[in-house]
């Protein structure tokens, strides 16, 4: 997926002469041809993401339009007054890209976790958030997120996560676009855990279930309109994400539940719990640890399926 960023953002910059990319330290070789085709549109900050962000947004200020890129939890949590206060008050068009999202670093340690950035991300004022799946969604999302006028948050992978999507799919902040479609259960996933939405859903074929899998990028603003069809049409929900279960895209959707009483489908929400792993391993591992699996996301949908 940070291949497909770096490709993108060249793309981009050859036909937008706003795009700026301030890199906190990581990736220099990533961006060897960005740096080789536009010198002076390429500043590697250090690691300093504070200056980083504040650095956007006043590049945004005179017309630009910057990109912040390093890991997921540094850039977020590390500088998140600067994220709020310099861009989000101002409502400057930065694009915020954090990579090695969720459990892509687990076998780093929890320092390189980043399960509570979609929570912080979403509650602040003017901030969109986009979670895609592969790579060709990562070009998609970042294409939306320069295009308009507001600031951006992109979650993105690390590398190798397995193609969803041949080509860039459509994507709008706010719309949600349906991969398989059934009609006894819906699985709403977003981010990089869509294949493992997937995968539980050809396990509940395979039962004699009908599954729907909506893969849902834009986790602020969500689809309500999507959501409305959604809770009308089926007698069970449930919402897949490689984040915590407090705060995430699951209590987003909980939130819009909860604020439309007519809605009655039952909500199954699966995701990380309230802890830190302190056991090191991959992102398989790690996922394991958390139940964030295809068989266990079958097995508890199956139960609820049946308990209707």
């Amino acid at each position: 997926m940070r291949n497909a960023f770096a490709q993108e953002i060249l793309a981009l910059a050859h036909t937008d002469p706003r795009v700026v990319v301030l890199s906190a330290d990581i990736g220099n070789r990533l961006f060897d041809a960005f740096k080789a085709e536009h010198p002076d549109r390429f500043v590697n900050t250090g690691a300093a993401e504070a200056n980083t962000i504040s650095m956007a947004a006043g590049l945004a200020s005179c017309g630009f339009r910057p990109v912040c890129y390093t890991i997921a939890p540094f850039i977020t949590y590390r500088c998140y007054e600067q994220i709020r206060v310099d861009v989000c008050y101002p409502q400057m068009p930065v694009t915020i890209v954090g990579t090695g999202s969720g459990l892509s670093y687990a076998s780093l340690g929890a320092t390189h976790h980043s399960c509570e950035d979609l929570a912080v991300m979403r509650v602040l004022p003017e901030m969109q958030v986009a979670a895609p799946a592969d790579a060709n969604d990562v070009r998609s999302c970042l294409r939306a997120a320069l295009a308009g006028d507001r600031p951006s948050y992109v979650r993105i992978g690390k590398k190798g996560e397995p193609e969803v999507f041949p080509v860039p799919p459509p994507f709008a902040f706010g719309r949600w676009v349906t991969v398989r479609d059934g009609t006894d259960v819906c699985l709403l996933s977003t981010g990089t855990v869509l294949p493992v939405a997937q995968e539980a859903a050809e396990q509940l074929a395979e039962s004699g279930w009908q599954p729907r899998v909506i893969h849902c990028a834009s986790v602020k603003p969500l689809d309500e309109e999507m959501l409305a069809d959604v809770f009308a049409a089926f007698a069970l929900v449930a919402t897949v994400e490689e984040h915590s279960l407090a705060g995430g895209f699951g209590s987003a959707v909980a939130e819009w539940v909860v604020d439309h009483h007519d809605r009655s489908a039952r909500l199954l929400r699966f995701g990380t719990q309230d802890r830190f792993l302190h056991r090191l391993g991959g992102q398989h591992y790690a996922r394991r640890q958390f139940g964030l699996t295809a068989e266990r996301i079958f097995h508890q949908v199956k139960s609820d399926l049946e308990s209707l």
